[in-house]
């Protein structure tokens, strides 16, 4: 039984082979000897990424090559894969290897998109009547892969996984292809030369941030007024708020002379309630992908696409669990191997304390774990010199994943929360203290800066008072703003992508959206961040994000469509895991999504037409463009990115300055001069194409062209 291996890429495929004895290593695969996993020896072969990929509309028709939206819809008969050009080499060794085996394994990553990746390519390479199984294990340790290769699933379930998987990227490159072309050839009537990229995730993301954006730039600062006093008692001072807060300065006024309360004035009071309670705070949940993102952006500022990078990293170095897991639990089988292991992490970190060895439902629970766990430590303690030749990224990343899950075996955090209530004239004031009686977890996390929050609480100690006691009172108001909602972090866009739900009005979708954790997959996500701001749509200041005029521009030409909102998602998969499950059809659904096309291309003419849609495009050209152009006077001078170019081009205007002139890139004062005075000063470090010698001379318009204008020596 010749048995061939499909694993997702190299690094992977390596891993595998670690575990068994290897015959021989080729370029594309390698050879295992004979063992009792593979009787007749196996071999193991890899992806790079996707080797196959879905075609692109020219290469369905030559007519679909130009962008015109009587070419619309692009809908072909049938969906085609292709190879790419630089993977041939390989996908041709795969091939032959499929169409050698009588056993066709599918090790590729755990989720949807290593079941596509598998079926994509082993549909491509036309082999048949191959029994075929699914490794599914989580981590690539040596024991665990040996373990996986001796349990594998059928492909029931992986058939079911692709099915759901063809179906989004089908249904992603319709709308993704139509929606760009319809979107880009629209406003390019507008006068906006730029492409527009649209997309099912993308699109709803940006919206999302362009609508934080604007409540932000719309929001008027109001000022509010509180009553805060200060109390003298026999063992010392403290402060306290009353629950009151006026619009004004009067209002605070006259509710203190209803109270016959004055401010600035000593006032007898009296303690009316003391209350000391013990509290307890237990760890943070075990980490996920998205909330380890979170966590880093938060720490480090490292982006989302660095966290999943280092993570994979770590992980095929086997030092972490599998990193694109969703679920914040892990089952009774990895708290086990954690027991065995705990003490060696504790010298890894130098943290001696006595673990708790009994498994907790808030860490440890099986029926919350589907496809993955959450991601800890693998069972082999590295030597410190593996830990010190790591980079500081992934010391970082790792150290935060092993004080994460040891902070399980830990004790709780526990502190003592004093709470007065004082009482002067009727009007009651509430003072909170806070004094730690055991740092418990936190001594795993006190090498780090804590929340100025958590700060201010621990640190306010309160004197020693009892109930009824008499204090001296002098109230004071306080004038306070009240605060614009908070822009998006990079790491606040994880978040925001996976808990969507809340952004949506309808409950059904709301609910969905819950279920499957808002827009994007642990997986995505990262990537979709990456291409927004990779097509121009956000940039990242000091890690706060911001939408740009581009992205304006998008927004206001999809606002009122499903592509604004979240809930397309959600309606999409909810009707995807029925495909999943095996009880939806996906001929059903691209039919759909079909006719959401067709809708888009009838309707969004009309549209285009709106006021607002006008604005966002005068206010980018605008605030995008270097002035009107000298030549013609009608147009504006704009960015068309090697090239400054009038935007009457479309109307005969072809008056353009090239960003850089024999060999030297132009500063933006010599563009400025050149528009403004026509005539730039003398600029150095241009380079003749024939001679190859450098010179200087001065830049001018002339005959409505740009020109060399020497000086007489």
């Amino acid at each position: 039984m010749k048995t061939i291996i499909l694993a997702e890429k190299p690094s992977q495929a390596k891993a595998y082979a670690e575990a068994f004895d290897v015959a021989k290593r080729e370029k594309t695969h390698i050879e295992l000897k004979p063992c009792s996993t593979f009787p007749d020896g196996a071999a193991i072969t890899w992806g790079i990424g996707h080797l196959v990929a879905l075609k692109m509309p020219n290469e369905y028709k030559e007519e679909w090559s130009r962008w015109d939206l009587n070419n619309l819809p692009i809908f072909p008969e049938r969906f085609e894969f292709k190879v790419s050009e630089d993977k041939k080499a390989q996908f041709n060794a795969v091939k032959k290897l499929f169409n050698g085996c009588d056993v066709a394994i599918n090790a590729c990553d755990i989720d949807r998109e290593g079941s596509n990746i598998f079926y994509s390519i082993y549909r491509m390479t036309g082999a048949k009547n191959k029994t075929i199984k699914r490794l599914w294990i989580n981590s690539l340790e040596v024991d665990e892969i040996r373990k996986g290769f001796n349990n594998l699933l059928d492909n029931e379930k992986d058939l079911l996984m692709y099915k759901e998987a063809y179906t989004r990227q089908v249904s992603d490159w319709l709308v993704g292809i139509n929606g760009s072309q319809l979107f880009s050839l629209l406003l390019a009537k507008k006068g906006v030369r730029e492409t527009l990229s649209i997309g099912r995730v993308q699109s709803s993301l940006v919206y999302l941030v362009y609508q934080r954006q604007k409540e932000i730039e719309n929001f008027v600062s109001k000022p509010f007024f509180e009553l805060v006093g200060k109390f003298a008692a026999a063992g010392g001072q403290y402060e306290g708020k009353a629950k009151i807060k006026t619009d004004t300065l009067d209002e605070l006024n006259a509710f203190l002379l209803a109270n016959e309360a004055v401010l600035n004035s000593e006032m007898p009071g009296t303690v009316l309630v003391l209350e000391k309670k013990e509290k307890r705070t237990q760890s943070p949940k075990l980490h996920s992908l998205s909330t380890l993102q979170t966590v880093a952006n938060k720490k480090w500022k490292y982006s989302p696409a660095i966290v999943l990078k280092t993570m994979q990293s770590l992980y095929e170095k086997k030092l972490v669990t599998y990193p694109r897991t969703d679920t914040n639990f892990i089952t009774e089988n990895e708290f086990n191997y954690l027991v065995k292991v705990v003490e060696g992490y504790q010298k890894l970190l130098g943290q001696e304390f006595e673990p708790n060895l009994t498994p907790n439902k808030r860490y440890v629970d099986g029926s919350k774990v589907q496809e993955h766990y959450a991601i800890i430590m693998t069972k082999n303690v590295p030597a410190e010199s593996t830990i010190s030749s790591l980079s500081p990224e992934e010391k970082n990343i790792y150290d935060e994943v092993v004080r994460n899950t040891l902070a399980m075996f830990h004790k709780d955090y526990r502190y003592e929360e004093t709470k007065i209530t004082t009482v002067v004239n009727g009007i009651e004031f509430e003072t909170i203290g806070k004094v730690e009686l055991e740092k418990g977890w936190k001594e795993l996390f006190s090498h780090q800066k804590e929340d100025d929050g958590e700060k201010t609480a621990s640190n306010n100690v309160l004197p020693s008072v009892s109930k009824d006691e008499n204090v001296a009172a002098v109230l004071n108001s306080k004038e306070g703003k009240t605060s614009s909602p908070k822009p998006f972090t990079e790491g606040g866009l994880i978040n925001l992508m996976k808990t969507a739900g809340k952004m949506v009005d309808d409950e059904a979708d709301s609910e969905i959206l819950k279920e499957v954790e808002g827009i994007g997959t642990e997986a995505t996500r990262s990537g979709i961040i990456e291409t927004v701001k990779k097509n121009g749509y956000l940039d990242v200041k000091k890690n706060i994000v911001f939408s740009t005029k581009k992205a304006e521009i998008l927004c206001e030409a999809i606002q009122g469509t499903l592509l604004s909102s979240p809930s397309m998602t959600a309606k999409w998969e909810s009707y995807l895991r029925k495909i999943g499950e095996g009880s939806g059809s996906s001929e059903t659904f691209i039919q759909n999504i079909k006719k959401f096309v067709q809708n888009l291309i009838e309707t969004m003419p009309g549209k285009m037409d709106g006021s607002t849609i006008q604005k966002a495009v005068e206010q980018q050209q605008t605030q995008s463009s270097y002035g009107v152009c000298p030549v013609c006077k009608k147009g504006r001078m704009v960015d068309r990115k090697t090239l400054i170019g009038c935007s009457e081009y479309s109307n005969g205007c072809t008056f353009s300055i090239g960003k850089t002139i024999a060999s030297k890139k132009l500063t933006e004062k010599n563009i400025k001069d050149l528009l403004e005075k026509g005539i730039t000063p003398v600029i150095k470090g241009f380079k003749s194409s024939k001679t190859k010698k450098s010179f200087e001379a001065k830049l001018k318009i002339e005959d409505k062209k740009i020109g060399f204008a020497f000086s007489n020596k």
